[in-house]
């Protein structure tokens, strides 16, 4: 009996949808939807390279360090000893291995680096006391400086 409802499309529970049964979803309609997510606008970031920030939210809360890398783009950044990550590498021979067969040094094994942390993150340190600040701009001749909203110290 399973077997002829099977072979004719019939259901128990409603048919199939032309016959006017149970429907598993709605008509799609309109354009196809992108894996990647619409580019957001983007922000002038309030930290650059060589600035001293604090972590404030994630696995390095509460430590500091030397902003390495800005990525504009992404709003990321790279602080000097945190957010580390391992590579997992294989050996590969280095450009200085000679011509006929020289045997160079091969980098390879459990590699170290960096990760990149988001810039809501992290938290400009006051170049005076050392404590975290927000950043404000302020305009001389024209010309914008990051001004320290703690004690009022220019940054640049």
């Amino acid at each position: 009996m399973a077997r002829a409802r099977a072979q004719t499309g019939g259901s128990s529970k409603g048919g199939s949808r032309a016959s006017g049964g149970k429907s598993t979803g709605a008509k799609r309609t309109g354009t196809r939807r992108s894996s990647t997510p619409a580019k957001a606008t983007r922000r002038k970031l309030h930290i650059h390279s060589d600035d001293r920030v604090l972590v404030i939210a994630g696995k390095d809360r509460g430590k500091s360090g030397r902003v390495l890398r800005v990525e504009p783009g992404s709003e990321r950044v790279y602080v000097e000893g945190l957010n580390m990550i391992k590579r997992h590498t294989r050996p590969q021979q280095t450009q200085n291995a000679g011509r006929y067969g020289g045997g160079g040094p091969s980098i390879g094994g459990v590699i170290e680096r960096e990760g990149p942390i988001h810039v809501s993150n992290v938290m400009l340190l006051d170049p005076k006391g050392g404590k975290p600040t927000r950043v404000g701009i302020e305009r001389e001749n024209g010309r914008p400086f990051r001004v320290s909203r703690r004690t009022g110290a220019r940054i640049d």
